[in-house]
């Protein structure tokens, strides 16, 4: 099996890099040029049990750190994104 290139990211492993890749974002290039919400709601469009953690990891990759290291300020806001959206 190849690997997927997102694959390369911090916290993206292959389940979430095929989910990804059905959601629309099959590049390095699209995932870079979209925010993490705006990722984070793709994603969500094909699979709504996305949960928080997913969200996080998104984050964490687009920051190229593990998602346990992302500021709090930061998951304060993911968190209420998240909530926001009525996941």
């Amino acid at each position: 099996m190849t690997k997927n290139i997102l694959e390369s990211l911090p916290n993206i492993g292959n389940i979430l890099a095929e989910k990804l890749n059905q959601s629309g974002i099959d590049s390095l290039q699209s995932f870079e040029k979209l925010k993490t919400e705006e990722i984070f709601l793709a994603l969500k469009s094909e699979y709504p049990d996305a949960c928080l953690n997913t969200l996080y990891a998104i984050e964490g990759a687009k920051q190229n750190i593990r998602w346990h290291q992302i500021d709090k300020p930061r998951k304060k806001d993911l968190l209420a994104f998240f909530n926001e959206i009525g996941s």
